[in-house]
């Protein structure tokens, strides 16, 4: 049979991509809610999940199988991977696992965690690793809570979160400085998706971060991720930083100095932006009128609000500007419900999805 070969898959001559390197799911915090919104992700979409694996500890694994197991009775066995191509081979509803990791005692659940914030971020480290290296074709990461990662000390303590751990294996593979190897988070549903020019930094940092260079680096990383995923020039609405957008300066400047003057620079290279507008209603524009196909916010909490208030999990996470393709659900660890088999595994379901039409889209 004829075969024509890209990144991560084999076409077959009828057309139909059979996946030549696995998907790896990180583990996230062992004390939270990803290890059994894995195992619910495995149990309810088996069909999505072909071809992915965990990258984590079997014991957690085995103790969000029993939780889950025990809400509806249904069989969850776990397979032991030696290698990440192993997974390609597993049955459906089996928990393929690579354990990266191990805890010589059990985690306890809901409660914050220098092991577990170890844990977690040693299976970021290694995933990141092996995605660079071409051994896995995409990661989605279960959440990790970020007070566990800084509590587990350095190296740990140093990345804010899955973001910037990412960023600087990245920076390392390609023999660069972090500061040449910018990176954007987008978190999208089915209706928005909103681009950051700051990530995870105090509201007082994300308004020195909002400068020209910034904001332009933002519009170019939009674009070009946007481009590829979409297949066309992405319509790209800008939020203001102030109220009303500053109102002509009466509430700040900076959509004049800073803003306005990266938004020219952008449709100087001959990219679809628009702004800056106000960040009050420049979001429902995109997603009940559908003027654009991804607004930039300029700072957290302003693109990430509009995204999550339909509901967490219908969100998913996406790290633009890497070398490799990393999704991820838009919400926490939920120390309050772990274990409890209340989680609920539809926006670690979407990452999945995600990952795998991002894979399409970069051949």
């Amino acid at each position: 049979m004829l075969r024509k070969r890209r990144s991560h898959f084999v076409i077959e001559g009828d057309g139909k991509a059979v996946m030549t390197s696995p998907i790896a799911i990180t583990m996230g915090d062992a004390a939270g809610i990803g290890p059994e919104i894995i195992v619910k992700a495995f149990r309810d979409a088996p069909d999505l999940l072909r071809g992915c694996f965990v990258a984590g500890d079997l014991a957690t694994l085995q103790r969000a199988a029993h939780v889950v197991q025990g809400e509806r009775g249904v069989p969850l066995p776990l397979m032991r991977l030696e290698r990440a191509n192993d997974a390609l081979r597993a049955p459906p509803r089996c928990i393929p696992v690579l354990p990266v990791v191990s805890a010589a005692t059990p985690v306890p659940l809901g409660r914050l965690s220098a092991i577990a914030g170890k844990m977690a971020g040693d299976c970021v480290f290694w995933a990141a690793d092996a995605a660079l290296n071409h051994e896995i074709a995409a990661l989605v990461t279960a959440p990790l809570n970020k007070e566990a990662l800084a509590a587990a000390g350095k190296p740990y303590s140093d990345y804010p979160g899955h973001t910037e751990i990412l960023q600087a294996a990245a920076a390392r593979h390609l023999k660069r400085p972090v500061a040449e190897v910018p990176v954007r988070m987008m978190l999208a549903n089915d209706e928005l998706r909103t681009v950051l020019v700051s990530i995870h930094v105090s509201l007082r940092e994300a308004i020195q971060q909002v400068t020209r260079a910034n904001v332009a680096e933002t519009l170019r990383i939009t674009h070009e991720a946007l481009a590829a995923i979409l297949g066309k020039k992405p319509r790209i609405g800008v939020a203001g930083l102030n109220p009303h957008a500053g109102e002509g300066g009466r509430f700040g400047r900076e959509e004049i100095e800073i803003i306005a003057p990266a938004v020219e620079d952008a449709r100087a290279l001959g990219m679809d932006v628009r702004g800056p507008f106000a960040p009050d209603t420049v979001f429902m524009r995109a997603r009940q009128f559908a003027e654009f196909d991804v607004v930039v916010a300029m700072y957290h909490d302003q693109g990430l609000i509009p995204v999550k208030y339909p509901g967490v999990e219908r969100g998913v996470n996406v790290t633009l500007g890497l070398p490799l393709v990393r999704t991820s659900p838009d919400h926490g660890t939920a120390f309050d419900i772990a274990g409890t088999g209340r989680a609920d595994a539809g926006s670690l379901i979407e990452a999945v999805r995600t990952a795998r039409r991002l894979l399409a889209a970069h051949p």
